[in-house]
């Protein structure tokens, strides 16, 4: 995802390189998921949808697939995101942390000792910034969710609706059809 050159003169914590090796690894994984979920189901929907027989629909697996579709989809959004939001400030604290390191300025001791925190207020002002973000994306996504839920549930409630009515119609209780 992003090419970092490590200062070879730092001692970096262990496990800020930890936890950025598997931020990343953990990001490119479930993109390439989702992305191979995309790609694989594709082709179905689009054969389905070119094809005028009905039967075809009930045949194609995307429909059955559809829970692994809503994983892929909620990986690569939310997840992927919230991993991407990590990256960035992992990344922001790697390369501004050794900004003020002796070992890396190769300056006299009189010059180290008035060094500033310039590296790590950097580092520390990113990660201040993204908290909030972070956040909001999650208030955001679950806002979001919900009302997808709650559309789709009206949805259906309104089609049961009307195959209660069509379904009295049918039984002649709306016209007054008294059955003997």
């Amino acid at each position: 995802m992003v090419e970092v050159q490590l200062e070879m003169k730092y001692d970096y914590p262990k496990p800020l390189l930890i936890a950025f090796s598997a931020c990343t690894t953990i990001l490119v994984a479930v993109h390439l998921f989702a992305l191979l979920i995309s790609t694989c189901i594709l082709p179905n929907v689009e054969a389905v949808s070119n094809i005028h027989n009905l039967n075809s629909v009930n045949e194609s697996p995307h429909d059955r697939m559809h829970p692994y579709i809503e994983l892929a989809w909620g990986f690569s959004t939310a997840l992927g995101i919230l991993l991407f939001l990590a990256e960035v400030v992992l990344l922001c604290w790697i390369k501004f942390l050794p900004i003020d390191s002796p070992q890396v300025r190769n300056e006299t001791a009189s010059a180290q000792r008035q060094s500033s925190d310039a590296g790590f207020t950097s580092a520390l002002v990113s990660t201040i910034i993204m908290v909030p973000v972070g956040i909001i994306f999650v208030i955001f996504t679950i806002h979001f969710y919900r009302t997808l839920v709650r559309h789709k549930t009206e949805r259906h409630h309104k089609e049961i609706e009307e195959l209660h009515k069509i379904k009295n119609q049918l039984d002649g209780h709306d016209r007054g059809v008294n059955v003997v």
